[in-house]
């Protein structure tokens, strides 16, 4: 799975009640909406927020609470605006987040916006709709589509936590194939659909002596990870964390070491010589059943206040390093991420395609 869940919940979860009741719309508010790329569209931010307000709602998918903080962020958001977030199926993937909003199509419960793997995003391309955000300019161009049908939120680097006080002590990929880890190793999902999933097959590939334009090597140690049984057929939870079921867990460095502040003994570590980085998409929904308020939920997300929440939940945010020139960052928080030793790996698209196609052919044989 994209998050750390493994069931999907089947019924939206209502967050933060409007507080106020929405103004009347005008018949053409929506088909403005649906055409604004920027703010400017709006008459500024105020127009926007206005607009959001009439709508009166937002439709999220994918976001657990406990994932780079977005139950904080949904509340401050449905809190500050007076909007009412409809959060749906917190456990789902990157690619279920797609298929909701195609078999939804036209209805109002279909998702506004989606948080997504690079693979995913980047192959839906088509269903996403045009916007800068006001901080736009301030986003790397290798962070974002130049027209704004996506733009990378938060990220992370891929990492390995484990309970201490179950398993030996893990310095790197490698030990991971050792007897000692028998029935401990979960991964956060489907390579083919995950993005956590697909980063930490490329990890492995990386410390394998692969590269971003070779993950053949991590399929490969995946496919011994199973022979050896050391790889659980189970996605990691915080409850398969708490309870002990998965004591070593291969995801985002801010989910594991969000786990380290429940678990006593949870470590984390960054493999030195593998330090794959990675950020999620941004996108909206072209046929966004509230396309105002979709807006209005970019602007939020991209303002120094949301990229600060999800530097809260551990997560790298994308305007980072203009944050800190402008002094706007957390700096107690931003200071206290762990450490990275070495270079980082980032994927290109490119390669990424590449990487994905050669997941689709290989994973089920070798892992199954």
């Amino acid at each position: 799975m994209k998050r750390s869940m493994v069931g999907l919940a089947t019924a939206a979860l209502l967050t933060g009640l409007a507080a106020c009741t929405p103004a009347e719309k005008r018949e053409s508010d929506d088909a403005d909406a649906r055409t604004a790329t920027s703010a400017a569209d709006f008459g500024g931010m105020e127009g926007l927020i206005e607009a959001a307000q009439a709508e009166g709602e937002l439709n999220v998918i994918a976001l657990p609470p406990d994932w780079a903080n977005y139950g904080e962020i949904i509340e401050r958001f449905s809190q500050k605006y007076a909007i009412k977030v409809n959060s749906a199926q917190p456990g789902a993937s990157s690619q279920e987040e797609i298929d909701a909003a195609v078999q939804q199509k036209g209805r109002s419960t279909a998702p506004d916006v989606f948080d997504l793997g690079q693979s995913v995003a980047l192959a839906n391309t088509e269903m996403f709709a045009p916007y800068k955000v006001e901080h736009f300019a301030e986003i790397s161009d290798a962070f974002k589509h130049p027209d704004g049908l996506w733009v990378n939120d938060y990220g992370g680097y891929m990492s390995i936590g484990y309970d201490s006080a179950k398993v030996p002590t893990i310095a790197g990929v490698d030990d991971l194939l050792k007897p000692e880890f028998a029935g401990a190793i979960a991964l956060n999902g489907d390579p083919r659909q995950a993005g956590s999933a697909f980063s930490g097959v490329m990890m492995a590939s990386i410390a394998q002596g692969g590269s971003p334009d070779d993950i053949g090597p991590g399929v490969e140690f995946f496919s011994r990870l199973a022979a050896a049984g050391n790889l659980l057929a189970v996605n990691p939870t915080p409850a398969t964390i708490a309870s002990g079921q998965t004591p070593v867990v291969i995801d985002w460095d801010y989910l594991n070491v969000e786990q380290s502040k429940k678990v006593p003994g949870w470590k984390v570590i960054i493999p030195h010589n593998a330090a794959v980085a990675g950020y999620y998409f941004q996108a909206i929904n072209a046929d966004a059943p509230h396309p105002a308020a979709a807006r209005l939920w970019q602007e939020f997300l991209y303002s120094d206040e949301g990229q600060n929440l999800y530097l809260s939940g551990g997560a790298r945010p994308v305007r980072a390093d203009s944050m800190v020139t402008r002094g706007s960052i957390d700096r107690v928080v931003y200071g206290g991420l762990p450490p990275v030793d070495g270079a980082a790996t980032f994927v290109s698209v490119d390669q990424n395609e590449a990487a994905t196609k050669y997941l689709e052919a290989n994973w089920p044989p070798a892992v199954g």
